[in-house]
């Protein structure tokens, strides 16, 4: 089998059947891929539209579960898989039309660990459609390289739906998704980059990231705006080990190391930004300071640069690299901020 698709899914009705008719209309054989839904203790009809699904298609399975969240619910379907490539998706997302055997023979033909391609962000008009599916010539300018000198050469997502995996490559570095806690898919990526040997990345228009106000990272409840912050305290302490890993005598390791290093003190930005509209005590934040100091994640001093730059960027790390001025902003912002509401 070619490829294994997981779905982790969690009171998506709305969505999943869009999600997976777009898996089923690849031009692909049954016998090359399978579709992995794991249900993680829906509260609406989400696991049957998994079950009808199946029941009409031997290539679907499904995997009902407690819920233990996105980590486990990816780590569940990762386990069942036998695919020779895997691809996390999105149940709110979908994919282009009869992109991902172009996707697949790419892979096969460079023998990559992974492979990663366009993606378009969409609110409500659907675009089932790759815009360049007809005028790209896959094989021309597929550059191979390792995940280090990437990560060197090109500002990567964190999420894991922009990419495939090779099954075997991942499994034999152990690296799986944490559990329990969010930016496991931005921890995740740049783990497994920084181990693979062979990665290309592909102009191929294929996936479509849905936009919705209600999605997890935009859950403005006081316990999950809180949480979101202390997780992006772990991932910031995470990348501090990852950084540990890269060999200093690769010749792209200053490079990548910076890279890591920005995108570490992005979890500390955003974790800023997110505290000035939280309920959490600005007492709490000199502690969490602090740490982040120990890690050099703080001052926020290789955050600006090529990956993030801008006016508002700017002022905002003006303000968060200067100690005394963070409380007295914080509490005019939330002020402010509870005002408008």
């Amino acid at each position: 089998m070619r490829l294994s698709i997981i779905i982790p899914c969690y009171n998506m009705e709305l969505y999943l059947k869009e999600c997976v008719d777009s898996l089923l209309d690849q031009q692909m054989n049954t016998s090359d891929y399978e579709v992995i839904i794991v249900n993680d203790e829906s509260k609406d009809k989400t696991l049957q539209i998994a079950i009808e699904f199946a029941s009409k298609n031997t290539n679907i399975k499904v995997i009902d579960k407690k819920n233990a969240g996105v980590g486990a619910a990816r780590n569940s379907g990762y386990d069942a898989a036998i695919g020779d490539y895997i691809y996390f998706l999105d149940p709110d997302d979908y994919v282009a039309k009869n992109t991902l055997p172009i996707l697949l023979d790419v892979c096969t033909i460079n023998n990559l660990d992974i492979l990663t391609f366009a993606s378009k962000s969409v609110v409500s008009k659907p675009y089932p459609i790759s815009k360049n599916i007809d005028s790209l010539d896959i094989n021309s300018g597929i550059e191979v390289k390792d995940g280090i000198t990437y990560i060197a050469d090109k500002k990567h997502k964190n999420e894991i739906w922009w990419y495939l995996i090779k099954r075997d490559f991942i499994k034999n570095t152990g690296i799986r998704f944490i559990e329990g806690r969010w930016m496991e898919d931005a921890i995740l990526t740049s783990e497994l980059f920084c181990q693979a040997k062979r990665m290309a990345h592909t102009n191929l228009d294929v996936h479509r990231y849905r936009i919705l106000p209600t999605s997890a990272m935009r859950n403005k409840s006081p316990e999950h705006y809180n949480k979101v912050i202390y997780d992006n305290a772990n991932a910031a302490h995470v990348f501090d080990k990852l950084i540990l890993t890269i060999p200093s005598n690769h010749p792209n390791a200053e490079a990548c190391i910076k890279r890591l290093k920005t995108r570490q003190q992005s979890f500390v930005f955003f974790l800023m930004v997110r505290l000035m509209k939280s309920d959490i005590s600005v007492s709490e934040i000199p502690a969490m300071l602090s740490d982040f100091e120990k890690i050099d994640a703080y001052p926020l001093k290789k955050f600006i640069g090529e990956d993030y730059h801008g006016i508002g960027y700017s002022c905002l790390v003006f303000v968060f690299n200067r100690k005394p001025l963070i409380n007295p902003f914080i509490k005019m912002f939330r002020s402010f901020y509870t005002l408008k509401q």
